[in-house]
């Protein structure tokens, strides 16, 4: 697989890496890949332990972390087809990455889809070790990967949220699972063209947090404003699910980030701290922003400011530095405060939880980030040859890739669902609450 100073895959450690990128002009030392290669060879148990956790926190973040997070933020009456949306999506795209996903993100050479060599998982053993990362089984690896997946169309859910039909929402899955996640994620993580252009994005600033957050948006133009979204309030029903959710959050992140230097090494403790201060700095700017603005610091605010630092750490994680990661923080806070506010209300969209906001403007951000504090002269880890404007260049073009392929696959995703079953409910079942109109529950008993 040709690769010139590609991204690290979720699961690729760095001494891997090394070997891997010999051969590309912009490679890392050539002394480090033959032991790099030789450590890679047989399964390392405490590789494969890390994994596992790692694959379990991803899973924490998704139910009931963000499925919680999303649900205190819309109205009661929506609760539980929030929750139904993320926990279906979950089973269903961890199903469809077994089939196939995981065969055309990681199973061939092409510059935007893999192969199809490994459908229904061909040819994996349990003696099989992956070919990504040479310490761990390749059932590890895919499980692992499998999360990414899930995580990423559910993101999307919180910007239609209230008013898009359960049907509708699983067919959208499906295409765009299949036109736009895995493409980015081939492109990105498995060889293919942003990986030959030089791309960093260590745990999936461009592959989750940008492309979720295009679909968003796209979503939320396409499904419609809510029922008397700019002329009432719509406020969330219980920030104290959502504080609880952005806390399951900040906790499996480390999976997320951490688990994406794919083995129990330096790099992994590099991500994991970077996971903690990036964060703890967001939430922090964040809160002096509000309350400078606003006079208060409010608890929906402190959560935000939260998920905004992890969005923004996402790709840098295994690649800055510690102070790095608290300047990227700081800048983090405040900028996705405007996202939610100022730029939201310029993009005129109802995005009910800010999936835009937050996800695209950290991960816009953090990619671009990554670029600059990469460098050696401000703690970063770089790579031999480094030139800051050139790479921050680099990172420019994969977030404009990003946003063009995302925008055009979701539209495409979208109007398939809408020709095929319609993408919002009817007035009178939105009135009633999605609960009982669609899914026929109540999440709270009166």
């Amino acid at each position: 697989m040709k690769k010139s100073l590609p991204a690290i895959a979720p699961g690729l450690p760095l001494g891997l890496l090394l070997g891997l990128s010999t051969a590309a002009p912009r490679a890392f030392a050539q002394e480090a890949a033959a032991p790099a290669l030789e450590a890679a060879a047989s399964l390392n148990a405490g590789d494969t332990a890390w994994m596992l956790t790692s694959t379990m926190l991803v899973i924490l973040m998704v139910i009931p972390g963000l499925a919680l997070f999303y649900g205190g933020l819309v109205r009661s009456k929506n609760m539980l087809s929030v929750l139904a949306q993320v926990f279906t999506i979950f089973a269903l795209i961890t199903v469809l990455w077994a089939i196939y996903g995981f065969s055309l993100t990681f199973g061939g050479t092409g510059l935007f889809y893999g192969g199809f060599d490994k459908l229904f998982l061909a040819g994996i053993t349990p003696e099989t070790l992956s070919a990504t990362l040479g310490t761990i089984p390749e059932y590890v690896f895919v499980a692992f990967q499998s999360t990414f997946a899930a995580i990423t169309v559910a993101l999307i859910v919180g910007a239609f949220a209230e008013r898009m039909k359960f049907l509708a929402v699983m067919i959208f899955s499906v295409l765009w699972f299949t036109l736009s996640y895995i493409p980015m994620a081939h492109m990105v993580w498995g060889g293919g063209l942003l990986a030959e252009d030089g791309a960093l994005d260590f745990a999936g600033g461009t592959v989750v947090h940008i492309n979720a957050a295009v679909a968003g948006l796209v979503g939320a133009y396409m499904t419609g404003k809510r029922i008397g979204f700019g002329k009432e309030a719509l406020p969330p029903h219980s920030l104290t699910l959502t504080m609880v959710g952005a806390s399951l959050l900040w906790v499996g992140w480390f999976g997320f980030n951490a688990g994406s230097a794919g083995a129990a090494n330096g790099i992994a403790g590099l991500a994991f701290i970077n996971t903690i201060l990036a964060t703890g700095a967001a939430t922090v700017a964040w809160l002096v922003a509000e309350g400078l603005h606003k006079g208060k610091a409010s608890m929906l605010g402190a959560a935000s400011g939260a998920v905004a630092g992890l969005v923004t750490i996402t790709p840098a994680a295994g690649f800055v530095g510690p102070m790095g990661s608290i300047a990227m923080g700081l800048v983090a806070g405040p900028l996705c405060l405007w996202g939610v506010s100022g730029l939201k209300r310029l993009l005129k969209a109802d995005d009910v939880c800010d999936v835009f906001g937050i996800h695209g403007v950290g991960g816009i951000l953090g990619a671009i980030l990554t670029g600059v504090f990469c460098a050696a002269s401000l703690g970063g880890v770089e790579p031999e040859g480094f030139n800051m404007a050139a790479q921050v260049w680099v990172q420019c073009k994969s977030v404009l890739i990003t946003v063009v392929w995302c925008a055009v696959a979701s539209f495409l995703c979208f109007k398939a669902a809408d020709l095929l079953v319609g993408l919002r409910v009817s007035e009178e079942d939105e009135r009633r609450g999605l609960d009982i109109s669609v899914h026929g529950e109540r999440a709270y008993v009166s």
